[in-house]
């Protein structure tokens, strides 16, 4: 991984509880490639530990996030008091139990996976400190067609299980517990297939019918911690709401499409392989010259050997909004990484250059969240920033 760049880089990239008590039911998630663990495998997955447990996760089935202004009058102290309502709501939720003052306990749910993630927009480090060193604001992309509704927030709250009524409930009860602090500024739901027709982890597919994430570094790999973790055992989250074209995409052929994708449809390999894994062959060519993986193909561009090394750990959720008769569908695009400007910056830019799915999706919101570490029995979110 490269150092991250200065500011003057970062902005020229853009140019080109008290918590309850310990959990006794087992921590037994598959954590592979961020996909869904086997219907059989335990369900619970604990609170507690180094990291928030939601972002090595696999993508759940049914997810939410929640954006909030901090109010004008939320200090540093009132801010401290919400992370300790958040956290004692994480834990009594993760364990199937109505959260503290629930007034739909019912609506708690065990075994569905739940889990909830608290991160902090710029404004919270005005109040509290300093920024964590690979946090950093996301210039405006030539492609971005940003939309207020979707863009920016103070705290991200995000939520997810296999039930989606334990999603609702949670975030009632989030959005409850904030009111005398924060107030929701957008809300995002959407949805994903981790698991094949034979009860097995997949990568899952996105709208377009594309295997979606197969690059990622695999969970509990050194690879994945360099990518993501940083020293004090956080990371960044950037969401970006991508609204995709269907309609259009539906017009090309099947070729056309995984020749934009660089990968095939059926079973996510790439152009130049078999399997979903195989590596790309960025070298081949057809028997007229051309590139098997064209230059503009997202596989190439995305390639962490073409972007010196740099790695993200990319998850998503599919959405369908729906206003009358007319519906808009497109991808909840989450990307976590140790350095927004040094790993994910340089790749978006490059892929706002000239990435062949432009033509067929547009980023309508955008927002950057540092993520806290995780935390013991006993402690909450954010309590090393907050004191």
């Amino acid at each position: 991984m490269t150092g991250k760049p200065s500011r003057r880089q970062l902005f020229g990239y853009a140019g080109a509880a008290a918590a309850g008590a310990a959990v006794t039911a087992a921590a037994a998630v598959a954590l592979d490639d961020g996909q869904a663990a086997p219907p059989s495998a335990s369900r619970t997955i604990s609170p507690y530990g180094a990291h928030q447990a939601g972002v090595a996760a696999a993508s759940p089935k049914f997810g939410e996030l929640v954006a909030f202004r901090l109010l004008t009058e939320t200090d540093k102290a009132a801010l401290g008091r919400l992370l300790r309502l958040w956290s004692a709501d994480v834990v009594a939720l993760s364990n199937g139990r109505g959260a503290p003052g629930d007034v739909a306990p019912e609506l708690a749910v065990g075994n569905a996976g739940f889990t909830a993630t608290v991160g902090f927009g710029g404004r919270v480090f005005e109040l509290a400190g300093p920024r964590p060193g690979g946090f950093d604001e996301l210039p405006g992309m030539r492609h971005d067609r940003l939309q207020k509704e979707w863009t920016g927030g103070d705290l991200l709250v995000q939520v997810g299980a296999d039930d989606a009524v334990s999603v609702v409930h949670a975030v009632r009860q989030f959005v409850r517990d904030a009111r005398p602090f924060a107030a929701p500024v957008w809300r995002q739901s959407g949805f994903w297939n981790g698991t094949g027709a034979d009860g097995q982890p997949v990568t899952g597919r996105n709208l377009f019918g594309q295997v979606d994430g197969t690059g990622n570094p695999r969970v509990g790999t050194p690879e994945f911690d360099a990518t993501v973790w940083d020293a004090d055992g956080g990371t960044t989250l950037v969401v970006r709401r991508i609204r995709m074209n269907l309609e259009t995409w539906d017009e090309l052929t099947r070729s056309e499409q995984e020749r934009a994708v660089g990968r095939k449809l059926s079973t996510g390999a790439p152009l130049t392989g078999v399997n979903e894994h195989d590596e790309l062959d960025l070298e081949a060519r057809d028997a007229d010259g051309r590139p098997l993986i064209a230059a503009n193909a997202h596989a190439r561009l995305s390639h962490h050997s073409e972007n010196d090394g740099r790695r993200i750990f990319r998850k998503g959720l599919n959405y369908v909004h729906d206003a009358g008769t007319a519906r808009e569908s497109g991808l909840i695009f989450l990307s976590y990484q140790a350095d927004v400007a040094g790993q994910f910056l340089p790749l978006l830019a490059r892929l706002d250059a000239v990435d062949a799915l432009n033509e067929w999706t547009t980023t309508i919101g955008s927002a950057v969240f540092a993520i806290p570490p995780g935390f013991r029995p006993g402690g909450w979110i954010g309590e090393k920033l907050i004191g």
